[in-house]
């Protein structure tokens, strides 16, 4: 019979992949802060108005918390690690998402599609999801770590 300890070591991915994944993270990131901030800018999106200059540190905030948290797992890639990283990033984007919520910086014109309800659910159900991530990654980090006793 195979316990749930076996599954978990079976279905982490091997340590190169996990690195490879890790690089490909801080990667994006780096061109995304890039993108957002230098060029082409967020202000060339036509929906995103000037109420978004009120998210944009957040935002940014996010993606350089990604980044550290992808150059910590590349230095130190232990569960633990990877869920106090994932907690912590999953926190900054839960803020993110509320402020977003809070600011709505989305103007769609005059779109005969509700495309504010749309977003606002998308919204909602990613900040549910991310809460749910971090109840996951607590979980995760209290069971994998190793007794003291």
């Amino acid at each position: 019979m195979v316990s749930a300890t076996d599954v978990k070591a079976t279905r982490r991915p091997s340590a190169a992949a996990r690195r490879t994944g890790y690089v490909f993270a801080i990667l994006v990131n780096g061109a995304l802060l890039y993108a957002v901030n230098v060029w082409p800018g967020w202000d060339v999106l036509p929906f995103l108005t000037d109420e978004f200059t009120q998210v944009l540190d957040l935002v940014n905030a996010s993606i350089v918390v990604s980044l550290v948290a992808n150059f910590l797992y590349l230095a130190r890639d232990t569960r633990a690690v990877k869920a106090l990283g994932d907690i912590v990033t999953t926190g900054v984007a839960i803020a993110v998402g509320v402020r977003m919520w809070q600011v709505f910086p989305f103007d769609f014109g005059e779109a005969t599609f509700d495309w504010e309800l749309v977003v606002r659910i998308l919204l909602a159900v990613g900040i549910v999801g991310m809460a749910i991530a971090i109840v996951v990654n607590i979980v995760s980090l209290v069971t994998d770590t190793p007794s003291r006793s």
